[in-house]
């Protein structure tokens, strides 16, 4: 049987979220140049994907985080799939903003939380953890009780792990970049030569391509 890991990256790869072009890398937020291009919110436009990405992240809250109370989206690319992943488990949904809106009450957090809560995070995908750690941070300076967090994806970088740990927040994917990597190889998604471009990239992604 088909691990989770395996099949979530077969379906990412199928539906067009993951996009790899070596020749021509994408530029990510973080000023960082990259052969690799990741939008996992082309899953909820499949809903077959949909249904069974939304159902391995519930199992996977469920198992790891049993005492969860309510879940919380990162703006904005997590958003509707955590209301998906609220609704089937039957909890309270949130979610955090980047930054406080510049308008009405300027909430940061849109949703209700009470002190204390125990929250999970739902995020779409890690990369260097910024943005995801910068919601969990909020959720805390509003007293709420982090659990951890899950997310469809991580590329699995050191600098994410390293500050997963100092954060002390802990994290589970459905899957990463080497399981989606070795599907691709196997499907032909990439030949050889764009292999030993990515994996050159995943050594030094930060000053890759400049």
């Amino acid at each position: 049987m088909e691990s989770t890991e395996k099949t979530v990256a077969r379906h990412l790869l199928d539906i067009g979220a993951v996009r790899l072009n070596p020749e021509t890398p994408f530029l990510w937020a973080s000023g960082w140049l990259s052969p690799i291009y990741c939008d996992n919110r082309k899953v909820l436009s499949v809903p077959p994907v949909r249904q069974y990405i939304c159902q391995a992240l519930c199992e996977l809250i469920t198992r790891n985080y049993p005492d969860v109370e309510v879940i919380a989206g990162v703006a904005t690319g997590a958003i509707a799939m955590g209301a998906l992943v609220a609704d089937r488990l039957n909890k309270p949904f949130i979610y955090v903003r980047p930054k406080r809106k510049d308008h009405g009450t300027g909430a940061q957090i849109e949703g209700s939380l009470e002190p204390k809560s125990r929250v999970v995070v739902v995020e779409d995908l890690i990369s260097t953890g910024q943005s995801a750690l910068s919601a969990v941070d909020c959720l805390k300076m509003s007293c709420a009780n982090v659990l951890g967090m899950v997310a469809i994806f991580s590329y699995n970088f050191d600098i994410a792990r390293r500050a997963f740990e100092k954060a002390n927040c802990v994290l589970h994917t459905l899957t990463n970049y080497s399981t989606l990597i070795g599907e691709a190889v196997d499907r032909k998604y990439i030949n050889d030569e764009h292999l030993e471009t990515l994996k050159r990239w995943r050594l030094t992604p930060n000053t890759w391509g400049k």
